[in-house]
């Protein structure tokens, strides 16, 4: 996707960024709030990175491999709306992961702004969620930023408070 004012640029997904998912997906630092933890091993990164082509082959969008304007051959996180399977119901959600490099530099407000740009405008999608551990506030500070409200909760990690779902809905054209 090109978008001249991001100071991100986002590609599809290839299966040789699977090293660079590995690294990011596998790193303790960035599943503090994921319940299943890292990655465990580089099988399961390039089976998530044949699910997300898949996706992107089905659907024509999804996941995208994330890198700053000024070092585009360097990954600096995936993330972008995909379907999502909340419990019983299929929607689209919003998801990122960012290396531990590129926190703290407002990449994920950027994506989010993006991705939602993206599904609005391109994709005439109707409304994009967000799902987030209740204790992860810098995740839920960036879907506040980006317009989200909280519209619920989602009991789907057994033993663990419910996640938070988040929402924002396209706004017609006058």
């Amino acid at each position: 996707m090109a978008n001249n004012a991001s100071r991100l640029v986002y590609r599809l997904p290839r299966p040789d960024d699977a090293e660079r998912l590995f690294s990011i997906y596998g790193d303790p630092r960035t599943n503090l709030f994921n319940p299943a933890g890292p990655m465990a091993d580089f099988a399961q990164a390039q089976a998530l990175l044949s699910r997300w082509i898949e996706h992107w082959t089905r659907h024509q969008y999804g996941t995208w491999a994330i890198a700053s304007s000024c070092a585009p051959e360097h990954i600096l996180g995936f993330g972008g709306i995909a379907t999502h399977h909340y419990l019983a119901e299929q929607r689209i959600n919003l998801g990122y992961r960012f290396a531990v490099e590129a926190w703290g530099r407002g990449y994920a407000t950027q994506l989010g702004r993006d991705a939602l740009e993206h599904a609005f405008e391109q994709l005439g999608l109707p409304e994009v969620h967000g799902l987030v551990r209740p204790d992860h506030g810098a995740s839920i500070r960036v879907l506040e930023k980006i317009g989200m409200q909280l519209c619920g909760e989602l009991d789907d990690v057994p033993g663990q408070p419910p996640s938070l779902v988040f929402k924002v809905q396209r706004i017609a054209p006058a």
